[in-house]
């Protein structure tokens, strides 16, 4: 979660188990079902869909809507899911240092930082 202006936006992501790369991030103002699917159809837009196999934690809205959509997903505590939380330690951590300059932003410059980030964060992977 990042505050925005004192309000909550929730980050979603999707990030490659097996090269650590952020493949997506976006802002929202609240995690439920309609917006996992925005954040689907935006990443779909980016990426085939079709044969991947999520990994996702217990939250209540992210498996209904990918088995509902269609989508292959596992729930996982451990393993593979893990890496990708580190990911996003990493994006909270950076975020937690810039809170007082996110803390008056637009939405759109918090999500160009995001962006930014993952550029930054995918080029030191390989």
């Amino acid at each position: 979660m990042i505050r925005l202006h004192g309000q909550k936006f929730w980050l979603y992501g999707a990030v490659d188990p097996y090269t650590n790369e952020i493949l997506h991030v976006s802002l929202y103002p609240t995690a439920n079902k309609q917006t996992t699917r925005w954040f689907l159809t935006e990443l779909h837009r980016r990426y085939q869909l079709d044969t991947v196999e999520f990994l996702v934690d217990d939250a209540n809205y992210l498996g209904p809507v990918l088995a509902e959509d269609g989508y292959r997903f596992q729930v996982m505590q451990h393993g593979n899911r893990n890496a990708i939380e580190r990911v996003f330690w990493e994006i909270e951590r950076r975020t937690s240092s810039f809170a007082n300059s996110f803390s008056n932003v637009a939405l759109e410059t918090a999500q160009n930082w995001l962006e930014a980030l993952a550029v930054y964060h995918n080029s030191r992977q390989s």
